[in-house]
């Protein structure tokens, strides 16, 4: 069973694939988009999410760029993710980068992606405006029962004629 065991196996020990990651989001810091297997992008794309939101808060913030380093090797690379990349989306809540499929390797016809930082602005749909008199929901005191609708003369027609064929068949 594997109880709390998040993520992918990546068909590797947990040290091996610990460094692969390491060294995946450090040039993919570094290089900005890479090009990896689609097993490997998403999650090098959950790691590199999470070390964006850490940078965030500021390059100020020793605790974070040392909660950076624990992961991203290169002081070069920490630095221009808290100088360049953290600002550039300062105000996005999430979704920092993008996995774009590409066609197959051809040596093995593993599924290959691209990895890369999403560069659009973040735009929200309009919402639509609200009524300024909101209904209030109606609650057990306040609702009135609803008198029963009125019955369709062609449905009074028919039940008499039914009525009529059960009394005759009951005499006959």
């Amino acid at each position: 069973m594997r109880h709390r065991k998040k993520g992918r196996k990546l068909n590797r020990t947990w040290s091996h694939k610990k460094a692969m990651l390491r060294n995946m989001v450090t040039t993919f810091f570094d290089l900005e988009r890479i090009e990896t297997t689609d097993a490997k992008a998403k999650e090098v794309r959950s790691l590199a999410e999470r070390l964006v939101t850490v940078a965030k808060r500021g390059g100020d913030d020793l605790a974070a760029r040392r909660q950076v380093l624990r992961v991203v090797r290169s002081k070069k690379v920490v630095a221009k993710l808290f100088d360049e990349i953290a600002p550039r989306y300062a105000e996005r809540p999430g979704g920092y980068t993008r996995i774009m499929k590409v066609e197959s390797r051809r040596g093995d016809a593993a599924p290959l992606s691209i990895l890369q930082f999403v560069m659009e602005p973040l735009t929200f749909k309009e919402r639509k405006p609200r009524l300024e008199e909101e209904e209030e929901w109606p609650t057990r005191e306040t609702r009135k029962p609803e008198p029963a609708p009125e019955p369709a003369a062609e449905e009074v027609a028919a039940e008499e004629e039914t009525a009529e064929v059960a009394e005759t068949s009951k005499e006959g």
